[in-house]
């Protein structure tokens, strides 16, 4: 077997068989207190794919900070092919703060491929692809829900592409839901320098939970695994996981409180209660009906809701030119918008 390449990271060298963590220094607080961006490398001692797996690009995202952790603690480094580069904390500013923004309010997810000379988010968006994005050859970020926004365990990934769609029906979530690329977004970004990207989305902002975790351990060895990274067995389930090639949000009709009738996974037909939104002073009650069949893949966990409020997410498996023209466009129309429950 050939031996591995050596890889280079804030100007040091991780040699093949090593194992290393490098603290990527960040601009400082305005404090000066030092900030630095953890890199965990693991550089196998053959050659083979490098495959990036970074968590909390935003900052209250913390399902995958544990789901890293617990990948770094597998002893697979004598058996490795290739190298293996964990990032468990992107936004340490939005970490620090427990918020998902840096400290200007900008989103890191809008900011690819940034500038050295830019915003404060620019500037981490240029050195996330000057270090390890040039480094990778495939690449794992991991999300979840906004705040008070659970999303059921998915996939995210641009189906068109053969190897990316290969990767995410390995990955085994499931649910995998196809999405375009986004501007200024980690994925795009990646996508354009020819690495494959994966975004899994499980949980919610600011609370573990221990089945999204779990699930997103065991996808990115099963992706090891698919790509040859692996030498040991790591028994990929036969469950081939539901693609929606579309989706869309069920917003509240009127304002008041939600009483839920469906949770996450469910499948629904159109036309189908999810829930109720009832008048807290007086005694109207209002239906939230499905406009599309599907899987309910996202859900507002707070029953204040204002009218327009996003309350449920559901993805379609049906194909897109079966679904009403009103429906596409108004799907649209919220790709267009920078709404905050859309993520990459």
């Amino acid at each position: 077997m050939e031996k591995a390449r050596e890889l280079i990271i804030n100007g040091i060298m991780i040699p093949p068989g090593k194992r290393m963590t490098i603290m990527l220094p960040m601009p400082k607080l305005y404090d000066w207190t030092p900030m630095n961006m953890p890199i965990h490398v693991i550089n196998g001692k053959t050659e083979g794919p490098v495959l990036c797996v970074t968590a909390a690009l935003h900052g209250d995202e913390i399902n995958g900070i544990e789901i890293i952790r617990r990948l770094l603690k597998k002893r697979f480094t004598k058996n490795l092919h290739g190298a293996l580069i964990a990032v468990p904390i992107v936004n340490i500013y939005g970490f620090l703060y427990q918020d998902r923004y840096l400290m200007d309010r900008r989103d890191l997810n809008r900011a690819f491929p940034g500038s050295n000379k830019g915003s404060l988010a620019a500037r981490l968006a240029y050195l996330i692809m000057n270090e390890l994005v040039a480094n990778a050859t495939h690449f794992i970020d991991l999300h979840t829900g906004s705040l008070q926004r659970t999303n059921l365990p998915q996939i995210r990934a641009n189906l068109d592409l053969p190897q990316t769609e290969k990767l995410a029906k390995a990955f085994n979530a499931p649910v995998i839901l196809h999405s375009k690329f986004r501007d200024g977004s980690l994925r795009q970004a990646a996508n354009d320098r020819g690495v494959p990207l994966l975004l899994y989305e499980a949980g919610e902002a600011l609370r573990f939970n221990e089945a999204a975790i779990k699930i997103g351990l065991q996808g990115i060895l099963n992706v090891m695994q698919t790509l040859n990274m692996l030498n040991f067995k790591n028994n990929i389930s036969s469950h081939h996981p539901p693609i929606a090639r579309f989706s869309l949000w069920i917003r509240a009709p009127h304002s008041g409180i939600l009483k839920t009738h469906k949770s996450l996974g469910k499948k629904i037909k159109k036309g189908e209660i999810l829930g109720v939104i009832v008048n807290p002073i007086g005694e109207e009650e209002y239906l939230v009906k499905s406009r599309i069949s599907g899987m309910i893949i996202g859900q507002t966990n707070l029953p204040l809701v204002h009218e327009g409020a996003a309350l449920f997410h559901i993805g379609s498996f049906k194909p897109i030119k079966e679904l009403a023209p009103e429906v596409i466009e108004e799907a649209h129309q919220e790709e267009l918008t920078p709404w905050i429950e859309q993520h990459d």
